[in-house]
C-alpha cells in the first residue's frame, strides 16, 4: 500500500497552530496534580524531539520524564531495557505508577514495557504507533534496516544476543511482550490519523474501536497537534495514578 510520505511537510504548520491555540495556553482542558508521565521518541527521534510536549505537560500540572533510551535506532531490545530502567528509576522517585506516552516506534516500546511491567504503569496513550503488524512506508523501512546494520554495538560487532545476531531485525523480546494480552489494570489509548504518511495507519488502531482516537494530523505533526495535545490532556486526567485506579 503506498503511503502519503509527502503529506509529512505539514508538521511545521500543525506546530504553528499548536503554538497559536487556546489549548497550548492550557485554557479550557484538565489539569494534572504531579503525577508522573514518561515520554518516548519515535524511531531515528531522541528526547529532545518531545521537549515542545514535554514542556506543555509540565505546565498543565505533571512531572514529566524522558525515557533515557538516546536515540530511537538500537535494536529493540535494549531499547526496551532501557525505557524499563527509566520507569522503574521514575515509580522509585514518585511512589506512582507511570503514564507512558510514546510516538510511533516509541509507543510500540511502551506497550511492550507495560505488558512486562504492568505494577509500574497506569496508562498507554500511543500517536500513531505500530501496534500489530508493522506497516511502513518502503523509504523508513530501508533507513531502518540500513541503521540496523550500522548501529554499532558497546561491546561486540556484530552484537550477539543469545544465539542469535542484531542484524537490525531483532526484537525477540519486544515481539515476544506485545504477543501477550494487555493487561487489564492499564489504561490505554491509541491516538491515530488516516493522513499518516510514514506507517499505515491501520496497523496504529487497537483492536478495540472504543479505544481508538481519530484526530486530523501528520505522523511527524503527532507530538505537534492541537488536537492530539486536547486528547492527552482528558485522557490523563481520567486517571488517578495516587490511588493506582481508574476514576471513575
Amino acid at each position: 500500500m503506498a503511503l502519503p510520505l509527502w503529506r509529512e511537510i505539514i508538521w511545521g504548520f500543525e506546530w504553528i497552530e499548536l503554538r497559536s491555540s487556546p489549548v497550548y495556553r492550557g485554557v479550557g482542558i484538565p489539569r494534572g496534580h504531579g503525577e508522573p508521565v514518561v515520554l518516548v521518541p519515535g524511531f531515528l527521534s531522541q528526547d529532545s524531539h518531545l521537549s515542545e510536549l514535554q514542556r506543555w505537560l509540565t505546565r498543565i500540572g505533571y512531572r514529566v520524564h524522558m525515557s533515557g533510551i538516546g536515540r530511537n535506532i538500537d535494536c529493540p531490545n535494549v531499547l526496551l531495557e532501557k525505557l524499563e530502567e527509566s520507569i522503574e528509576s521514575v515509580f522509585e522517585m514518585t511512589a506512582q505508577r507511570i503514564r507512558l506516552i510514546g510516538h510511533s516506534l516509541g509507543g510500540t516500546l511502551a506497550i511492550a514495557a507495560a505488558v512486562r511491567r504492568p505494577d509500574l504503569v497506569a496508562q498507554v496513550i500511543t500517536l500513531g504507533s505500530p501496534i500489530g503488524e508493522v506497516r511502513a512506508h518502503p523509504l523508513v523501512v530501508g533507513v531502518a534496516r540500513l541503521a540496523g546494520r550500522l548501529t554499532p554495538s558497546p561491546r561486540d560487532l556484530p552484537r550477539l544476543h543469545g544465539d542469535h545476531v542484531h542484524n537490525g531485525t531483532c526484537a525477540c523480546e519486544l515481539m515476544d511482550a506485545l504477543a501477550q494480552p494487555f493487561p487489564p489494570t492499564v489504561a490505554r489509548t491509541a491516538i491515530f490519523t488516516r493522513k499518516d504518511g510514514v506507517v499505515d495507519w491501520r496497523s496504529t488502531m487497537d483492536e478495540h474501536s472504543k479505544l481508538n482516537i481519530e484526530v486530523n494530523a501528520s505522523h511527524l505533526g503527532l507530538p505537534f497537534n492541537t488536537e492530539v495535545y486536547r486528547a492527552l490532556a482528558r485522557l490523563l486526567a481520567a486517571i488517578d495514578t495516587r490511588t493506582h485506579a481508574l476514576a471513575a
